[in-house]
């Protein structure tokens, strides 16, 4: 007697094939550790050195605290957002090149799972990156941590924000010289220019209106704060901030990835 086939119900959500997605997102980018998460290290620690010699000590204090102090936190999440941005973009992009996409579009996921599952890759790696950058720094600047919540809050929010910006390079980009148009022409400058390097307490007016309107400035800025302890902006405002943009970016890669935008033949 032939047994009766019926098809397997996951419920609300399908947590064994999320599972599997993040696992593959995480094991392939330790994978080639060496490249994903050494060279930022090795990168960010070149732009520290660049700095110290640069700027010996012309700027003394920034913030109440030594300059490195200052500097460092910035080095830490420009890495940790590149990376993040990257694993995802590229995850999605390769997969498209090779033309297994499919391989991500027929098992029964949902695209809300597709979503986490590639965005909480990117924020793995983001996290991953952060903490041996922050290691890395920590031999030669003395990091301390004045707010442990807020440096988890805005470190998570952060990563998070530019893994789903990179999941959406990776829908709508074509070839690997869009991403990286994405990253030359808006990820590196809004980084640059959302107090990385610098106060923005020292700007004019009108930049300081600039920079509050980006909300790179505010990941950096609360993430900075929860080591120094001061921050230029407001906290409350920046969390709110990262958390609207976090939800529209997800609602955003919902849709994109239910209707099959530039997935689906």
């Amino acid at each position: 007697m032939t047994p009766t086939l019926t098809p397997r119900r996951y419920g609300a959500v399908n947590w064994i094939a999320l599972w599997t997605l993040y696992r593959k997102e995480v094991r392939r980018f330790l994978a080639v550790g060496t490249q994903t998460v050494l060279a930022p290290m090795v990168t960010t620690l070149l732009f520290l050195a660049i700095f110290v010699l640069a700027m010996g000590h012309s700027v003394e204090l920034v913030g109440g605290v030594p300059y490195m102090e200052f500097l460092a936190p910035g080095l830490i999440m420009m890495a940790m957002t590149q990376n993040a941005f990257a694993n995802a973009s590229s995850s999605l992009m390769i997969a498209k090149i090779q033309g297994n996409i499919v391989d991500l579009l027929m098992p029964p996921l949902s695209a809300l799972e597709i979503t986490l599952g590639l965005a909480l890759g990117g924020l793995t790696r983001g996290l991953v990156v952060g903490v041996a950058t922050a290691a890395a720094i920590w031999l030669f600047v003395p990091l301390q941590v004045s707010h442990l919540l807020p440096l988890l809050f805005y470190g998570v929010m952060a990563s998070l924000m530019l893994a789903q910006l990179g999941i959406i390079a990776g829908i709508y980009a074509e070839k690997f010289d869009h991403m990286a148009a994405v990253t030359n022409f808006i990820i590196t400058p809004l980084a640059f220019l959302s107090g990385t390097f610098y106060s923005t307490a020292r700007l004019p007016e009108f930049g300081q209106i600039l920079a509050h309107l980006n909300p790179f400035f505010y990941m950096i800025d609360g993430f900075r704060y929860g080591f120094i302890g001061h921050a230029d902006g407001s906290l409350l405002l920046g969390a709110l901030a990262l958390t609207t943009v976090n939800a529209a970016l997800l609602l955003a890669n919902y849709l994109s990835f239910e209707r099959g935008s530039r997935l689906k033949a």
